[in-house]
């Protein structure tokens, strides 16, 4: 079975659009890292459109936050903006599908969470010391995360916990070796790794082999949904420099 890998839509429905168009007939199956609202202006789109689709998805941080969850006064003025535009645009049936989001999942010899498995809901994992005090919350060789919006994999190189970080090589399958891994796939709808194209992944789930991937979409179109809307300046110009 093959494996179509996301996170952080950010309601982002052209980017989502695109990757599954890019990704069409490579995949049997989803596995959405959370974070399907927030920032953009298709929170009800994509949350309709993941639902269509063979899949299962995680809880993130904004999806929490758009069900209050979280007290977002610890969030900066223009995603707090966004969050309660999101809140107000949502339909009532998708704030009860996002209510119902697991925020860890364990499937064969993968561990799936948003943020951290320490932490799932909230912790970064931007840096090798950080992924190596997570190796031990999980059991699983494998451990896929989002949330930071930066494509990555960390590999445990010894017990002691000494971890070093790989950047992505596109389009390259890779075997997963029985190495401990965190891996991120990066971001649909906002990358912040300079990279402004949408991220995702392949996994084949029997053989264990991973695929990063990147697409151009229509970055323009995006914005002039968010200027439609109301959302933030910042948030609209941040989406063309991939920050």
């Amino acid at each position: 079975m093959r494996i179509l890998i996301i996170s952080d839509i950010h309601a982002n429905y052209v980017a989502f659009d695109t990757v599954l168009e890019h990704a069409k007939g490579q995949w049997d199956y989803v596995w959405c890292l959370g974070d399907v609202v927030g920032y953009g202006p298709a929170p009800n789109e994509c949350v309709e459109r993941l639902q269509q689709l063979p899949h299962l998805c995680l809880a993130g941080n904004h999806d929490w936050a758009a069900l209050d969850r979280l007290d977002i006064r610890t969030f900066n003025p223009d995603a707090r903006r966004a969050v309660e535009w999101t809140r107000e645009t949502l339909t009532e049936a998708n704030t009860r599908w996002l209510e119902a989001l697991p925020t860890t999942f364990v499937i064969g010899q993968y561990t799936l969470v948003h943020a951290s498995p320490r932490e799932p809901i909230w912790e970064y994992i931007l840096e090798p010391l950080v992924a190596a005090l997570n190796f031990p919350h999980f059991e699983t060789p494998y451990c896929f995360v989002g949330h930071t919006h930066q494509p990555v994999i960390y590999q445990m190189l010894s017990e002691t916990g000494e971890t070093e970080a790989h950047r992505p090589v596109y389009d390259e399958p890779i075997l997963l070796n029985g190495h401990r891994l965190i891996v991120n796939p990066g971001s649909v709808g906002q990358p912040r790794d300079t990279d402004p194209r949408a991220a995702y992944a392949i996994l084949d789930f029997e053989k264990g082999i991973f695929e990063h991937r990147r697409i151009e979409y229509n970055i323009a179109e995006t914005q002039r949904q968010m200027r439609n809307a109301g959302l933030p300046e910042r948030l609209i110009a941040r989406l063309e420099h991939g920050w």
